[in-house]
Formats: structure tokens, sequence, C-alpha cells
């Protein structure tokens, strides 16, 4: 499991995971803002693995990629704001 710290706005531990496909590209755009803001992550390619793809659907009811998942939470897409509001990142 993977977990991102951010110390600069009180302490917060969470885990933050991604399901992606290779031509998903809102989930290059979701990878990229993680790299930019130091964001470590734990990536599943559910194009290549059935079983992640299962656990993807069973956690968001959705099929479509990315299923970001930080916490307990779930963001389905690419929404910056969301992602900066769960990771106490100033937007």
């Amino acid at each position: 499991m993977v977990y991102w710290r951010n110390n600069n706005l009180g302490y917060m531990d969470k885990s933050v995971t991604i399901y992606t496909t290779p031509t998903c590209h809102f989930c290059q755009m979701s990878k990229e803002f993680f790299k930019e803001n130091g964001v470590t992550y734990a990536e599943h390619d559910v194009a290549a693995d059935p079983a992640q793809r299962q656990a993807m659907i069973e956690k968001s009811g959705q099929m479509g990629v990315p299923v970001i998942t930080i916490g307990d939470d779930i963001v389905v897409g690419f929404d910056k704001k969301r992602l900066s509001e769960l990771l106490g990142i100033a937007a």
C-alpha cells in the first residue's frame, strides 16, 4: 500500500490508488498531477489485470477510468479540485 503524507497542512496519511488503462488521457493527466505535487500512488492497469478491473468496478460501480481512491474516498475521472481537497494541496 502506498501512502501520501502532506505535512504542510498538518499531518495527513492516506493511501492513494489509481485504476488506469494505457490509452486513457484523463489517467495520464491524473498521474501528471500526482507527479507535479509529489504524491506517491499505486497504479493498476485494468486493461491488463481482470482482478483489479473487477475490484475497481466493485468499489466505484464504474467501468470508466480513471478511478482514484484516496483513503476511503473515491474520485471518478480527473477532478483536480476534488483531488486537491482530498490531498490537502492548494488548488
